[in-house]
Formats: structure tokens, sequence, C-alpha cells
């Protein structure tokens, strides 16, 4: 493949921080969050240790990790890491991972590389329908995200994943550094997650070899992401009746400032990241089955869910949504009577929290009810070999 800049998708190097920041000391909007954020410091004692920062890593350790410790203690959040022992520090892993709040998944990612001594932070994909705002581009790129194009014409979209591809196969085996990805493009709204497999035909598109070969190469580390609540579970609801009254509805920008501001805010609970291990090897196993190259990667993409799936952190409000959704009394037993109650009064909660003016409440009811029982129901799924 010809020989690529990536310079209209890459993230800031050293070189390029110093200016950034300069640009963003002096942009309303940077200096408003940050306000927010640190009320507790003086505004220009924020801004003269940014002016000292050089490189991207000493940004992240100094600025950037310090919001995400401060995102949980306003979303009264605690994480949990599991799987550590799965991973081999200095060695770049492609992170593909299920995906549920639009700001913190690969936030939390490398802020939870860097708490276990592992090295590098990743590279971030970031879709540039987020990108509202020049503060917001440069913020995300001096923290090593880097652009997917949405909404392009079916030529441009190729062009766009040839790029796509060669950047991530280039972090990994040129530049040796991790790389994050969602598994699908969006959000899954009910947490029913599984790998999309134009996900792989992207990645395969870098490669010189066979599919197999070529995704065997990059390292694939499935990771999941567990959230006990979704702060934005009630926006989603809501999108679903939307797009079930109007299947021409699309969210606007505002809509996605909206999610982002309600997740980074929101109350979360337990948080849990559980790492995967490696599935070069399952995939170089392929090898031996005679299987057409849509095969292959639907096997790969199962490969992945698997591990996601089994890897789930399950809280009580999952065991409960799957008996309510599902009419059962699987789990009545495991589950407090408080518990229960608190149950209740969060659906209750969220429901009031939705404003449309034919707000179909059994519907919207089912939705929320779908988006903490899938994870359950995938998991025992996975357990089974099914």
């Amino acid at each position: 493949m010809t020989a690529m800049n990536f310079d209209s998708i890459r993230s800031y190097r050293d070189h390029e921080v110093h200016d950034t920041i300069k640009k963003l000391v002096v942009d309303p909007i940077f200096l408003k969050v940050v306000a927010y954020l640190f009320p507790d410091k003086p505004l220009q004692e924020i801004v003269n240790m940014l002016l000292s920062v050089t490189t991207v890593r000493e940004f992240q350790e100094k600025f950037s990790f310090e919001i995400v410790n401060r995102f949980l203690a306003i979303s009264q959040s605690e994480v949990t890491l599991l799987g550590k022992e799965n991973l081999q520090k200095g060695v770049p892993y492609l992170y593909i991972s299920n995906h549920r709040d639009i700001v913190l998944d690969a936030s939390i990612l490398s802020w939870a590389l860097f708490k276990m001594g592992m090295g590098d932070t990743t590279e971030v994909a970031i879709g540039d329908n987020l990108l509202i705002y020049d503060s917001i581009t440069d913020f995300v790129k001096l923290n090593r995200s880097f652009v997917v194009r949405r909404n392009t014409s079916v030529r441009e979209t190729l062009l766009a994943s040839q790029e796509l591809s060669a950047y991530i196969r280039n972090c990994i085996h040129d530049r040796n550094i991790s790389v994050w990805l969602a598994q699908r493009e969006g959000r899954a709204k009910n947490s029913d997650d599984r790998t999309q497999e134009s996900l792989l035909k992207m990645l395969n598109m870098s490669g010189e070899s066979t599919v197999l070969d070529n995704l065997a190469s990059l390292s694939i580390c499935p990771l999941s992401i567990s959230y006990e609540y979704d702060p934005c579970d009630f926006l989603k609801a809501q999108e679903f009746q939307q797009k079930r009254d109007n299947p021409d509805y699309k969210k606007t920008p505002q809509d996605d400032l909206l999610n982002m501001m309600t997740g980074i805010q929101g109350k979360k609970g337990r948080i849990a990241y559980h790492f995967g291990t490696a599935i070069g090897e399952s995939i170089k196993a392929l090898e031996g089955k005679t299987l057409a190259k849509g095969e292959q990667l639907k096997a790969i993409a199962e490969l992945i869910d698997t591990q996601i799936h089994r890897n789930y952190e399950i809280y009580p409000i999952n065991k409960l949504a799957y008996d309510r959704l599902l009419h059962s009394s699987r789990f009545e037993k495991e589950c407090t009577a408080e518990e229960k109650a608190t149950f209740d009064a969060y659906l209750q909660q969220q429901l009031a929290k939705i404003t449309l003016p034919n707000k179909d409440e059994a519907f919207l009811t089912t939705k929320l009810l779908e988006m903490y029982a899938n994870p359950l129901i995938n998991q025992l799924a996975a357990e089974k070999g099914k």
C-alpha cells in the first residue's frame, strides 16, 4: 500500500503539543470546562501548568488523568481492573471493546493502563461527528485520538477506510503503540454488543497477506467494559422511540454534546474493565478450516464477542432487568429486597427524565430493561458455548 502521512486524521505529536496548548488556553469553551472541573484551583495556575507541558505523555499525566479522576468523583464511580495478567508490558495491542460511554470508555482505558504500569497509553478512534468545536478536536488529539470520518460518499468511505486501516497498522507495527477501537460504529444502544464484520474488513485492508494473517498480526485483545448504571440510558431509550415514530430521525450535534455531558456527569456506580486474552493464535487456528472470507470474518467476530460477553461484570440491576424483561424468577433469590426497591426507583427516575410529548412508557420501559438485561443474556449464552 502506498505510504501515507496520515496528517488529516492522526493524533498530535510531541513537537505540536506546546503550540496546541497555547491555542487551548485562550479558548473560552475550554477554559469554561477547566473552571468547572477544577473549582478548587485558580484558573491561571492551571493555564501556567499547561503552558509548561512539552510532551503528550506529560499532558496526559499532569492534566488528562486528573480529569478522569474528577469525572469519576463527579459521577460517584469506582473502577475495577481485571485481566492484567493477560497483558505483556511493552507489547502493543489492538483493544477492541464494547462501547458504553462516548467520552469515558477510552479515557478510562488510557488512565487504567497508566495505573497498571503498562507503559504507553493507547491511540483512540473518535468519530468526526463528535468534534463539534475546535477545542474538542485539539484536546482529543493531544490525548492520542485519531479521527474516523463519518457520513462520507461511497468513494470517500473506501479511501477513508484504507487510510484508517493503514494508520492502525502503522501504530502497532511501526510505532509500537496500542490502539483502542469500539467493536462497532457508535454505541450499541440496547447493550447487545456485537463486533461488526465491516470493522474487520477495514482492518484487513492494509494487510499484504491473507485475511487470517493480516488480522492475527494486529494482536487483537478483546476488552469488556461494564457500567453498573448508564447515565445515558434514558437518552438512548428516548432515541429508540424517536426512531420508531420517525424513521428519518437523526441526532443533532447538540444531542451528541448532551450525551457526552450526561455520560460524564451522571452516576455510573461500579465500573469494570476486563482485559481478555489476545486472539492471534485463535485466528491462526482457523487456517485449518475451509472457510470463505466472509465466514472467516464472522468466526473472528465471534472470537472477540465470546470473550467480551464472558468477561462482563454482572450487577444486581442486570439480574433484576433479566427477570423483569423475560418474566423470569431465575435470579430472584440472588437479589435483596433493598436491591429490588432500588431498581424500581431507578427505572421510574430515568423514565421521568424523558419528556417526549407522546411518551410511550411501556415501550420505553422495555428498552431500559433490554439495556441492562442484554449483557447477562449474552454472558449466559457465551458460557453455554452458543
